[in-house]
């Protein structure tokens, strides 16, 4: 057991309840952490200062929604036997698989995701010390069966908690006010997968209508609250904090799902109820072009704080994918995305 666990180990309070299935019962079986019991009241979490630097050497993928991460995770993870631990604080909790964008079943080839639909939210947010312990207990648990542990995902602040060697859980780094370090606790490789703004912000509008050809608003619907107090949108937690769920909204309680299948034959006929969709559809697209801007700005000051996040820039095969030709595309990322990333990645495991 790295002496980093043991500590943190015994400066914890227990941890509040939160429904982690599997993972709760490894953990405690493990004696990594206290047994997780129901607690009203958050306590005031002590410094994570880590005491010894780990040697585990990870590969991390980052960038912001849409850039493709959980494609190159997986094309890594299939040539160097890695296995993907996912940082998206969305895609953890269970549910709303297409509106989260949740990597489907027959893309990961395989390659065994990790903290990816695990969570039920309903049960509490995962906070980013949580996500700390349990995916470095997964770092830990992929690197001793020689596996390679692969970070995943959009969520910065979750792979600054994973990933910093000092973590405050009450201090956010990233408003502007504390000092992100540039130091870390794992032997890193950082990809950073980027593309022009104005083509990422043209393909995201086209996922958005793809997502919705795909059952997203069925999706929605389903997970709807009509009981719900319509005035905590901004109080909401977990998983109805993803994009689509508070943008809907409004439309749904103008217009209850009812059963059977959603949406067109309504549309058709009803413009009031059509214009309130093509609302919420738009505010969808406008805040993820948002949530992209955010993103972006943490990647650079996590870059400007010192982590080596070596750049790759995937424009030319979004490109290909806009003008339809998914053969080029393919081409392109394999020559410019894969290829780079399979050279920078075995040098990394071989030092």
């Amino acid at each position: 057991m790295h002496q980093q666990n043991t500590m943190e180990n015994n400066e914890m309070p227990q941890l509040k309840a939160l429904s982690l299935g599997s993972y709760c019962n490894k953990v405690q079986s493990l004696r990594l952490f206290p047994a997780i019991k129901t607690s009203v009241r958050r306590p005031r979490w002590p410094r994570m200062d880590s005491t010894t630097r780990r040697t585990d050497k990870i590969i991390v993928i980052m960038g912001a929604t849409g850039t493709g991460k959980s494609r190159l995770s997986v094309e890594l993870a299939t040539r160097f036997s890695g296995e993907i631990i996912n940082s998206d604080k969305m895609q953890v909790y269970k549910g709303l698989d297409i509106t989260t964008n949740k990597i489907p079943m027959h893309e990961r080839l395989n390659v065994p995701h990790h903290l990816l639909g695990e969570f039920d939210s309903s049960d509490g947010e995962l906070s980013p010390l949580e996500y700390r312990l349990i995916a470095g207990h997964t770092v830990e648990t992929i690197s001793s069966r020689r596996r390679v542990p692969i970070i995943a995902g959009g969520s910065n602040s979750f792979i600054h908690a994973l990933l910093a060697d000092r973590f405050d859980p009450e201090s956010d780094v990233f408003d502007g006010f504390h000092s992100i370090s540039g130091e870390l606790r794992y032997k890193c490789c950082f990809l950073w997968v980027d593309l022009s703004p104005a083509v990422l912000s043209e393909y995201l509008s086209r996922r958005v209508d793809d997502m919705i050809q795909s059952g997203m608003i069925d999706e929605l619907a389903e997970f709807f609250d009509p009981d719900a107090d319509s005035d905590s949108v901004t109080h909401r937690t977990g998983i109805r904090k993803a994009i689509g769920v508070p943008e809907f909204d409004h439309y749904f309680r103008s217009y209850p799902p009812g059963p059977g299948g959603m949406i067109d034959a309504h549309l058709e006929g009803d413009l009031t109820r059509r214009l309130l969709f093509e609302e919420a559809v738009k505010a969808i697209k406008d805040n993820t072009c948002q949530l992209v801007k955010r993103q972006i700005g943490k990647i650079l000051r996590l870059k400007s704080a010192g982590w080596d996040l070596q750049r790759l820039d995937a424009t030319e095969a979004f490109r290909a994918v806009l003008a339809s030709n998914s053969g080029r595309s393919s081409e392109i990322w394999e020559k410019e995305m894969v290829e780079p990333s399979v050279e920078v990645v075995k040098r990394f495991l071989e030092e």
